[in-house]
């Protein structure tokens, strides 16, 4: 199966995110609309620039340049100190938002981000997920990100570089000739500085050059880095996402339908698919949920949703399933299509923390193993390896024109 990647950038993420802070604080300005940047202390001969804003960068300002030399290009600047608590602050909130999407998280630096979603798609697109969760971080947490999206982490990276702010760029196999080798060799990832000038002393002036380029050549010159930059030039990267599993604070999974929607069986059905695989990550955190809510987008983009409080916290298929059914019947309405079902659950608890009830028996116990053998066939055969007879219809109606 082709990995599925993105690769997260949040655009002049210092500034940012002092921006937004302020704004939360009752500032009445928003520094990313002024000549403004975040540097360290005036009064210093050292002071640099760490972040700049549009209208600074317009006035000549660059980054790393010192506060001196700023102030001489534009008298008007305003200047904010860092704040790491700040920035801390809003990439965990980043992070907590793309932990609704999957577990593979690999936090690359502290305004960057990898996400493989290879087994978390339910059939819909990668890019589409971007321009979710592009959307999403706009509207929620007040800043904007760029977004690559290819199958894999090189590509990835290289792609959000391309034109910013708050944009989505593809990186395919078969773009790589369009998009990148025309690019200055020295903005190949992971190239270092003193490299450029001795690949320039080979003729080797483009992404494309070095592509095109003799690797045992490379290698001979550069030992395993010169085959390593060869493999980049030319798309090659077979690494993971290294992530950490940390416990997330709500669990959700949503599909935009590539066709409209109205029969409600069909609905359930997509219903059943997206809680079967919230419960599999529910359940591989040991965690138990106590509320569940459905969401529902129409063809007219008109989103609305129900939540439903469990009678006890559960990581059961079947039961938060019954829940997202009956909040699904609640909620639509024939009126409009839907283009997009979502399902979520929240006020999540350690398993250690349930608290047993007279209820709860040997058809409780007999559903959790169930759960558990269907997990573990999951795990060792993959995802898509086994699914429950409610479900087995998705792929297609996931191809079937208007319902």
């Amino acid at each position: 199966m082709e990995k599925q990647i993105l690769h997260i950038d949040v655009n002049n993420a210092f500034l940012s995110w002092t921006a937004v802070e302020m704004l939360k604080q009752g500032s009445k300005i928003d520094i990313r609309e002024i000549p403004a940047i975040i540097g360290g202390d005036e009064s210093k001969r050292s002071g640099i620039v760490l972040a700049k804003s549009m209208k600074a960068k317009e006035c000549g300002i660059r980054t790393a340049q010192t506060i001196y030399q700023a102030r001489l290009k534009c008298p008007n600047l305003k200047i904010f100190q860092s704040d790491f608590k700040v920035y801390k602050k809003y990439s965990d909130a980043l992070y907590h938002l793309l932990l609704e999407y999957t577990d593979k998280i690999e936090r690359f630096s502290i305004d960057e981000c990898f996400l493989d979603l290879t087994n978390y798609l339910m059939k819909d697109t990668l890019f589409n997920k971007a321009r979710e969760i592009s959307k999403r971080v706009k509207e929620e947490l007040g800043f904007t990100v760029n977004i690559g999206v290819a199958n894999n982490k090189l590509l990835a990276k290289m792609a959000s570089d391309f034109t910013k702010p708050d944009r989505i760029h593809t990186l395919y196999a078969e773009e790589i000739p369009k998009k990148m080798w025309s690019l200055p060799v020295s903005e190949l990832f992971m190239l270092g500085k003193k490299t450029v000038p001795k690949l320039y002393n080979l003729q080797i002036k483009t992404i494309g050059d070095l592509a095109r380029a003799n690797k045992m050549l490379l290698e001979k010159k550069f030992g395993k880095h010169g085959v390593m930059i060869w493999e980049y030039a030319n798309g090659i990267d077979d690494s993971e996402v290294k992530y950490q599993t940390e416990r997330p604070k709500g669990i959700g999974n949503s599909v935009t339908l590539p066709q409209n929607v109205s029969d409600l069986k069909r609905l359930e059905e997509i219903v059943l698919a997206l809680t079967e695989q919230v419960t599999f990550r529910l359940r591989r955190y040991d965690l138990l949920a106590n509320t569940v809510s459905v969401q529902l987008r129409t063809k007219e983009f008109h989103d609305f949703s129900h939540q439903g409080k469990l009678m006890l916290a559960t990581a059961s298929t079947k039961e938060i399933y019954q829940k997202a059914k009956e909040l699904l019947e609640q909620m639509y309405q024939k009126q409009s299509p839907i283009r997009l079902v979502g399902v979520r659950v929240d006020q999540l608890i350690e398993k250690q923390e349930q608290q047993l009830s007279f209820f709860q028996g040997k058809q409780d116990e007999k559903q959790e193993k169930l759960d558990k053998a269907i997990d573990a066939l999951k795990e060792k055969y993959g995802y898509q390896s086994i699914t429950r007879a409610g479900k087995m219809n998705v792929d297609n109606i996931l191809k079937l024109k208007d319902i």
